[in-house]
């Protein structure tokens, strides 16, 4: 089991750039299963995925994000308030973005298993994007994942294994 979800990271990069190959809703059903599994604070599930499969929403996101013409865009949103209730200013500030993060991270994670192709977008503006998908009072957008297929022509550069700093004490 190691040794395959090792071979699963190894493989996974960030693709920005998919082909107009259809995601089937079934293979979207089986992210957000992968999703559901996610761990969060005190079990509240503070976050919120906003699917987008119309073109038009994907369209207006493509012109605020980096974000290419993607079948299927998933925004994951953290809902401070949901966790501030429970743990207070820590939680609102901190494990509600955690929490929305580690279920983008699932997610990203079930795309390549799937043999799909995804990247993480978090560079873009809050309020546009709220706008854009319609979020609700008190919903924040943390991270983009764009899903797709990737272009035939793509070729993967081979992943170089970086040293982290790790402190051992």
């Amino acid at each position: 089991m190691y040794k395959e979800f090792t071979e699963l990271l190894e493989k996974r990069q960030s693709i920005r750039k998919f082909s107009q190959d259809k995601v089937s809703e079934e293979l979207v059903e089986k992210i957000l299963k992968v999703v559901r599994l996610a761990p969060t604070a005190g079990n509240l599930e503070d976050f919120k995925i906003t699917v987008i499969k119309s073109r038009e929403i994907r369209g207006a996101l493509q012109e605020v994000t980096f974000v290419d013409d993607a079948p299927v865009v998933m925004v994951f949103s953290a809902l401070p308030q949901a966790s501030k209730k429970f743990y207070g200013e820590r939680g609102e500030k901190l494990y509600s973005i955690q929490d929305a993060t580690i279920a983008c991270t699932y997610a990203m994670l079930a795309v390549e298993s799937l043999g799909l192709v995804t990247t993480w977008v978090g560079n873009f503006d809050e309020n546009e994007v709220k706008s854009i998908i319609g979020a609700e009072e008190g919903e924040v957008p943390v991270a983009i994942l764009p899903i797709g297929y990737a272009p035939e022509n793509l070729v993967a550069e081979p992943k170089e294994l970086k040293e982290k700093e790790i402190k051992y004490i």
